[in-house]
C-alpha cells in the first residue's frame, strides 16, 4: 500500500507527523508492507492533516486524522468499508477540483526532495525549451505571457529581465525573494516545501535567459522546514544536472546557494534585501538606480518573489498564449489567493484573476469561522486596505483593486467578522510600520509613531474632529514621501478604516485588556 501525507508545515502543526507515525506503527504490527510519502499540501488547511491513498482508480483522501483515527483509516482501505474521515477521490473534492493549478499543479502529488519524481510529473520541461530557444527568445516568451511581479508591485517580468539581459557585464544574479513577511501569506514557503525544484526550474531559466551565473535565493528564519527542504532540493538538482558548471549538457552554468535572513519585515523590499544578502543592515535603498542596472554587489540583478519564479516552468512548457488566456485585463495568467483569518474554508486557492473578492470570502471560503457577519476583508498583507463587505464586487486583478485604493499585494486574504474595532486595527498599521522601519526616512520613522500618537487622543475624545484631519494629513505625507512601500503603503489599512468605517472612530476608548 502506498500512502501520502503532508509534511507542510501547517500539516505538522495539525499533527501531520504524529499520523505518520502512528501509521507506520500501526502497519507494522500488522504486518502490513507501507510506503510512505511525506509530500506538500494540497492547501486545504481545514482538512489537515489529510492521508491520501494510492488505488487504481486515482489518490483516495481521509481527513483531517488524529492517531486515533489510523487503525479504522486501515480497516477501511484493506476492506473498502465506509470510515466517518472518508472524503473520496483527492480530485473530486469540490475546493479543489474548481481551482485552476498551474504554478501550483504538482503540491501535494509530489515528492518534493525527488527530482526524479519532478521529472515524472513534466517538471524540466520549461528548463529544456528555454535550453533549446536561446535567451532572446526565452524573454519575449516570458513577456508574451503577461506574467507581471506576485510579489505586490505587479511589475511586467518580461521587461525586468530584458533589462538585466541588455545590460553590459560580466557578472550577472538572479535572486528570489522568499522573505514571505505578510500576514495571511503562505504561497512561497508551501511552494518551497511542496514543489521546490519548481523554483530551483525558473532560477535556472531565468539565469539563462539573461546571462546570470549565480542565484540566491533568500528566505526567512522563520521557515525551518522550507530552508531545510530547499537546501536538500538544492543538491539534488546539481546531481540532476538542473544546476551547475553544465546545466542540461548545455555548456552553460547556473549556480544556485539558499541565504537565510533573520525576519526583518522591511527585508521584503527589495533594497533592503540586497543589503541584507550582502552582509550589511536591512535598509532601503533610494533607487535610481534600479537594481536591474546594479544590484547585488552593484551587478545587474534580477529580484523576483518565489511564485513569479515558479510560473516560469509552465509558461515555457506550455507557451506564453496557453498562460496569457487565463486572467482578465492586464492582469495574465493566475495567482494563488491565500485565504486565512475568520474563516471556515482556509487555505491556498489558486485560480484566473477575474474572481470577485466576495465569491474567495463568501463562496470559496465559506464565511466566517464563528458564524458572524463579515465586517471587514484586508487584501495584501499588514499595508493592504481592508474592504467591506460592500466592494466584495471587486475583482481579483492589479487594476481592479488599485482603482478601489487597495492592492492585491502577494495575494494573502485576511477575514475579519463583526466583533472587529477597525480604530484598532489602524493604530495596529501605524505601530507595526513603527517597529518594522529600518529608519532611513523620517516620513515612516517618525510619522507612523506620531500616527499612533494621534489615533490614541482619538480614542481619548481629544479634539476627534481636529486629529482626524491630522491623520488624514499625516498619511499623505507618508504615503508621497517615503523612501519605499512599507512607509508608503501603511495608510492604506488606516485610511481605508477611516473612509469605511468611520463610526468605529467615534467611539468611546477600548478597556486596556480588551485592546
Amino acid at each position: 500500500m502506498k500512502f501520502f501525507l503532508p509534511r507542510d508545515m501547517a500539516a505538522v502543526a495539525l499533527g501531520a507527523d504524529a499520523v505518520a507515525a502512528a501509521l507506520t506503527a500501526e502497519a507494522a504490527r500488522r504486518g502490513l508492507a507501507v510506503e510512505l510519502v511525506r509530500t506538500g499540501s494540497r492547501g486545504m488547511f481545514w482538512l489537515e492533516p489529510m492521508l491520501e491513498v494510492a488505488t487504481q482508480a486515482g489518490r483516495v483522501a481521509y481527513g483531517p486524522l488524529t492517531v486515533a483515527d489510523v487503525p479504522g483509516v486501515l480497516d477501511a482501505v484493506a476492506t473498502g468499508a465506509a470510515h466517518a474521515r472518508a472524503l473520496g477521490p483527492v480530485d473530486d473534492i469540490a475546493w479543489l477540483a474548481r481551482q485552476t493549478r498551474l504554478t501550483f499543479a504538482r503540491c501535494g502529488i509530489v515528492d518534493p526532495l525527488s527530482a526524479e519524481d519532478y521529472a515524472a510529473h513534466g517538471g524540466g520541461r520549461g528548463l529544456d525549451r528555454a535550453l533549446a530557444l536561446g535567451p532572446a527568445a526565452t524573454v519575449a516568451e516570458v513577456t508574451a505571457s503577461g506574467l507581471r511581479g506576485r510579489g505586490g508591485a505587479g511589475f511586467p517580468t518580461g521587461i525586468k529581465w530584458k533589462t538585466v539581459a541588455d545590460a553590459a557585464d560580466a557578472q550577472k544574479y538572479i535572486v528570489a525573494n522568499a522573505d514571505e513577511g505578510d500576514s495571511g501569506t503562505y504561497a512561497d514557503r508551501m511552494l518551497m516545501e511542496g514543489d521546490p525544484f519548481c523554483l530551483i526550474e525558473g532560477m535556472a531559466i531565468a539565469g539563462i535567459a539573461v546571462g546570470a551565473t549565480q542565484g540566491y535565493i533568500y528566505s526567512r528564519s522563520e521557515y525551518p522546514f522550507a530552508n531545510a527542504t530547499m537546501r536538500a532540493a538544492i543538491a539534488a538538482a546539481r546531481r540532476a544536472a538542473m544546476l551547475g558548471p553544465d546545466v542540461r549538457g548545455s555548456g552553460i552554468a547556473f549556480e544556485l546557494e539558499l541565504r537565510v535572513g533573520a525576519g526583518a519585515y522591511v527585508c521584503g523590499e527589495e533594497t533592503a534585501l540586497l543589503e541584507s544578502l550582502e552582509g550589511k543592515r536591512g535598509q532601503v535603498r533610494a533607487k535610481p538606480p534600479l537594481p536591474a542596472h546594479q544590484g547585488l554587489f552593484g551587478r545587474p540583478t534580477v529580484i523576483n518573489n518565489v511564485v513569479s519564479l515558479a510560473s516560469v516552468p509552465f509558461i515555457m512548457a506550455e507557451g506564453a498564449a496557453v498562460y496569457r488566456d487565463y486572467g482578465m485585463g492586464r492582469s495574465r495568467g493566475t495567482m494563488p489567493i491565500q485565504l486565512a483569518g475568520n474563516l471556515k474554508h482556509a487555505g491556498l486557492f489558486e485560480t484566473a484573476f477575474g474572481v470577485t473578492l466576495g465569491e474567495l470570502v463568501e463562496d470559496i471560503g465559506g464565511g466566517t469561522m464563528s458564524g458572524r457577519p463579515v465586517r471587514a476583508v484586508q487584501v495584501g498583507g499588514p499595508l493592504g486596505a481592508y474592504f467591506p463587505p460592500s466592494l466584495f464586487d471587486t475583482p481579483f486583478d492589479y487594476e481592479a483593486f488599485a482603482a478601489r485604493d487597495g492592492l492585491i499585494g502577494h495575494g494573502g486574504v485576511v477575514v475579519f467578522d463583526d466583533t472587529v474595532d477597525m480604530r484598532h486595527q489602524a493604530r495596529f498599521a501605524l505601530e507595526f510600520c513603527a517597529a518594522e522601519s529600518c529608519g532611513k526616512c523620517t516620513p515612516c520613522r517618525l510619522g507612523a509613531v506620531r500616527g499612533v500618537e494621534v489615533i490614541d487622543r482619538i480614542a481619548a475624545g481629544e479634539n476627534r474632529g481636529g486629529n482626524l484631519v491630522l491623520l488624514r494629513d499625516l498619511c499623505e505625507t507618508m504615503k508621497f514621501g517615503s523612501l519605499c512601500a512599507l512607509g508608503g503603503f501603511t495608510p492604506y489599512p488606516v485610511l481605508s478604516a477611516l473612509n469605511h468605517f468611520p463610526d468605529d472612530f467615534q467611539a468611546p476608548a477600548l478597556p486596556a485588556a480588551a485592546e
